[in-house]
């Protein structure tokens, strides 16, 4: 079974973290960044079933089906991808700001090992260059209003 982690350290904290990734709006902004997909019909909710829409490739609709499985906000979210496989979300904080881990699991065979390789990639980019644009935007706009 293949599976990829992405771990990334961001300089605010927790509560801004966790709206930014939980939030359909914010979501939206930072999701596309790396060919990824934009939420339709997604809340941080139990139960809740959403859908990532991309650009359809050959072999692919674009679409990927989603179910939110559990929410301990603001430090875990855990969906399915496409039923397959599962998403976690980890929120630590840690000194100036907070830990994120973004777990992958449960690819099978040739073609999972394969899929989480690009996926990995994907988010490693959607988390090191489209996320922290969007924090940072969020911060300033919460700062001011605060």
């Amino acid at each position: 079974m293949s599976e990829y982690t992405v771990v990334r350290d961001y300089p605010y904290p927790v509560a801004e973290v966790w709206h930014v990734l939980t939030d359909p709006e914010q979501v939206a902004r930072w999701t596309t960044t790396g060919r990824g997909g934009r939420p339709e019909g997604f809340a941080p909710v139990p139960g809740t079933t959403f859908r990532f829409v991309g650009k359809p490739t050959i072999g692919w609709d674009g679409i990927v089906h989603c179910e939110v499985i559990s929410v301990t906000a603001p430090h875990q979210m855990h969906y399915t991808w496409d039923a397959d496989t599962d998403v976690t979300y980890l929120l630590e904080e840690i000194p100036g700001g907070t830990r994120f881990t973004w777990r992958h699991t449960g690819f099978t065979g040739p073609g999972g090992f394969a899929m989480s390789r690009l996926l990995g990639s994907v988010r490693r980019k959607m988390l090191t260059e489209g996320l922290p644009p969007v924090l940072e935007t969020y911060h300033r706009l919460h700062q001011a209003g605060a």
